[in-house]
């Protein structure tokens, strides 16, 4: 079947056990690391909009906000500024190299550990900026955020995938992209508050407040179990056994432990991980892992999220109206990711991932037709207020499709496809290559702006329309299946299989 449709069978996801209100906290607590993730894209894209944030740090911007010269009149160009770009980008450029570090780090010492290190990391670049009096200083602390949130995304989803039940895996892993959402949403009415404050501190309180969040992990970490995979993997037998009764409730996981260990055990043979994730029998989980997060980024969600009081400003809405249309988009943010909750193990990734894309197409489409026709290619003109609240409207919808599919799932189904051998470089390049993005994004997107002008979103949507065709064709549907089960999920797909070794169809459960 086109598109590798699966049916599972047999005793899959049969485990004893059930959902435990500790593995559900825990899973809660851990997915708290995304708040850390979620505040700063919220917050940055408010702070450059700050008059008193642009007079300290980008003094050029702000008098090319105010002059009034041809060139300002173009609304396109208004904030093109690279140094400006690289206050909000060099965070995930430091992200990047980070998660390959944090990589090896999970697999040795434990998610945990990754998780302590990347909160820590994430309190102190909230000092620095806090308090920061220069350039320098400002950027040395966006770089140490970067380094948490690279940790961070490295360990938390792997950790919230391996704690929970197959059946409820979708639903707890999106737990953080819902503490993302929530970051974002509490950086922009933070940012609204702030802005009110005179004096010019107000940027001050939003860039230290990050540091709320990091506490939270710093501190949480502290007191998370260790997951039974991990636990396995440095030799410990008998605690995972005790850590997997208490997690799944029941006396009786010789069925789950025998799997786990059988994973654990067939890893330690693999020598080089990375070298082997480049094998043909890894190819699904490699093209996986680097395409899920690319496309997720080049939806450009990102222009969105990052830059929606700098984007409402542009398109003519005044300084308090852009920043209260981001806070609204925040709103839908929240709202469409427990959609995913709620849906995500009932109608599976695939579903999501589709619906998803065919109406972020549709709302980028509008979006850039309405720019295109109020703006033209000069970027000199005006929205009607209802106008503007059809724009946001657009926006909205756009950001909701988002929010229930490439969002959470693109954080979800690139940790959960790796079996246990390659499970650290599969999510290492997995956060790599959303990073990479993610800084490619942030850098490009004013100066893409000024130069492409309304196009950029018929640019972003067009890619909408590659990665929503890439998931009708070539991703299996993991919902339900156990992550220990991946290899055998590859075998049955009318593409994957032929990469992947007859030995593993052994007992093989799916068919396609």
């Amino acid at each position: 079947m086109a598109g590798g449709g699966f049916v599972a069978q047999g005793h899959v996801g049969n485990y004893n056990g059930g959902v435990t209100a500790f593995v559900v906290i825990t899973c809660i607590v851990a997915a708290m690391g995304g708040l850390l993730f979620g505040y700063d894209i919220g917050i940055s894209g408010g702070v450059t909009s700050m008059d008193d944030f642009l007079m300290k740090f980008f003094p050029a911007v702000y008098h090319r906000m105010t002059d009034g010269s041809a060139r300002d009149k173009n609304q396109y160009c208004k904030y093109d500024n690279h140094l400006l770009t690289l206050f909000t980008s060099s965070l995930y450029l430091a992200a990047l190299v980070a998660s390959f570090f944090a990589s090896e780090i999970t697999r040795v010492f434990g998610r945990k550990v990754s998780m302590f290190l990347g909160g820590l990391s994430f309190l102190i670049g909230a000092m620095l900026n806090g308090i920061a009096m220069n350039i320098i200083v400002l950027i040395i602390g966006r770089i140490l955020l970067g380094v948490g949130v690279g940790f961070a995304n490295q360990s938390v989803p792997v950790y919230l995938s391996e704690m929970a039940p197959a059946k409820i895996r979708g639903a707890l892993n999106i737990g953080f992209q819902v503490a993302i959402t929530i970051g974002i949403l509490i950086a922009n009415f933070v940012n609204y508050g702030t802005a009110e404050i005179k004096g010019g501190w107000g940027w001050r309180i939003s860039l230290a407040l990050a540091g709320v969040p990091a506490l939270f992990m710093t501190i949480g970490s502290i007191f998370l179990p260790d997951t039974p995979n991990s636990i396995i993997e440095r030799g410990h037998h008998e605690e995972a056994k005790r850590m997997l009764q208490k997690i799944r409730g029941t006396e009786d996981v010789k069925a789950e432990l025998g799997d786990l260990i059988a994973a654990s055990e067939a890893a330690k043979k693999v020598q080089q991980p990375w070298r082997n994730m480049f094998l043909p029998r890894y190819r699904p989980q490699l093209v996986i892992c680097s395409l899920i997060p690319f496309f997720q980024q080049i939806t450009g969600i990102n222009v969105i999220m990052f830059y929606a009081p700098v984007l409402f400003k542009t398109l003519g809405f005044g300084d308090k109206a852009s920043l209260m249309s981001a806070a609204i988009t925040g709103v839908v943010n929240v709202l469409g990711t427990f959609v995913s909750v709620a849906t995500v193990d009932k109608f599976g990734r695939k579903a999501l991932f589709i619906e998803g894309g065919v109406q972020m197409i549709i709302c980028q489409i509008a979006v850039g037709g309405m720019i295109g026709y109020k703006f033209g290619l000069t970027g000199e003109g005006s929205f009607s207020k209802g106008e503007a609240n059809f724009l946001v409207f657009l926006i909205c919808a756009y950001v909701a499709a988002f929010s229930w599919s490439w969002g959470p799932l693109g954080w979800l189904v690139p940790s959960e496809v790796c079996p246990l051998e390659v499970r650290s470089p599969g999510q290492a390049i997995n956060v790599s290559v959303n990073m990479f993005f993610t800084f490619i994004i942030a850098q490009g997107f004013l100066s893409m702006l000024c130069h492409i002008k309304f196009g950029l979103f018929f640019f972003f949507g067009g890619f909408v329309i590659l990665m929503t065709i890439f998931v009708f064709f070539f991703l299996p549907e993991t919902k339900n299946v156990p992550i220990e089960e991946m290899n055998r999920l590859m075998k049955a797909h009318w593409f994957w299989g032929k990469y992947i070794p007859d030995e593993v169809a052994s007992g093989d459960k799916y068919t396609a």
